[in-house]
């Protein structure tokens, strides 16, 4: 009986330690870049560096836990309060307008996002088409210039649109030109600059408040 208690007395002590704040990550260059502020910060992210396939980890004090996402999924984990935090690119804020709030401008992942097409052609008035994966973003684009282009969703390969006569122009991200360069394209306006940012979930800064905004703090000296 002593024994049996002991065991139920020790994982209701496990299970009572929590950590203290989730991020949401997506794998990959933001994941690295992110995890590299951290570490200056103070954030034990060695545990965070080894190779492995799950999608929960945490640092090496137990204070932070991490989820691995895919990108565009980073802004849902924040508002539904799954996490605390998340990092993810200005791109993605924008199409989404998720209920969090934006907290912090990391200055790494960026580009541009633009639109894109054959400089020597010129598509009929009120026939304009659009290939891209930002509809919402290209759909305010072209609301305050008056237009109502035929907005054509896709989801990779946008740069081909064009080429095939799927679109007459597109509106992705570009950092380098030289995929658009390669593909006999270039940059006709551009919409906004872009970048990685920190989100915070609202209720969590309320709730968190002191351990969000010390974080953010020791975030913005690295910077």
């Amino acid at each position: 009986m002593r024994y049996a208690f002991c065991i139920i007395h020790y994982q209701y002590k496990v299970m009572k330690k929590k950590y203290t704040l989730t991020f949401a990550l997506s794998k990959g260059r933001l994941a690295e870049k992110a995890l590299e502020i951290l570490a200056k910060c103070g954030v034990d992210t060695a545990p965070l560096l080894k190779k492995t396939r799950k999608l929960e980890l945490f640092d090496g004090s137990g204070e932070y836990r991490f989820l691995f996402v895919k990108p565009s999924d980073v802004p849902i984990y924040v508002e539904r309060g799954v996490a605390d935090l998340g990092v993810v690119g200005k791109d993605t804020l924008l199409e989404d307008n998720r209920d969090i709030c934006e907290m912090l401008d990391l200055g790494f992942g960026q580009c541009r996002l633009c639109v894109a097409g054959y400089k020597d052609r010129t598509p009929k008035e009120g026939n304009l088409r659009v290939g891209t994966k930002y509809i919402n973003i290209t759909k305010k684009f072209y609301d305050a210039k008056g237009m109502s282009p035929d907005i054509v969703q896709l989801y990779g390969s946008v740069e081909l649109a064009p080429i095939v006569g799927l679109s007459d122009v597109i509106v992705d991200l570009v950092e380098s030109g030289k995929t658009l360069e390669a593909n006999g394209l270039s940059v006709l306006e551009d919409i906004c600059n872009i970048s990685a940012r920190l989100c915070v979930n609202k209720v969590s800064l309320k709730m968190n408040k002191s351990e969000i905004m010390d974080l953010i703090e020791r975030m913005g000296k690295v910077l």
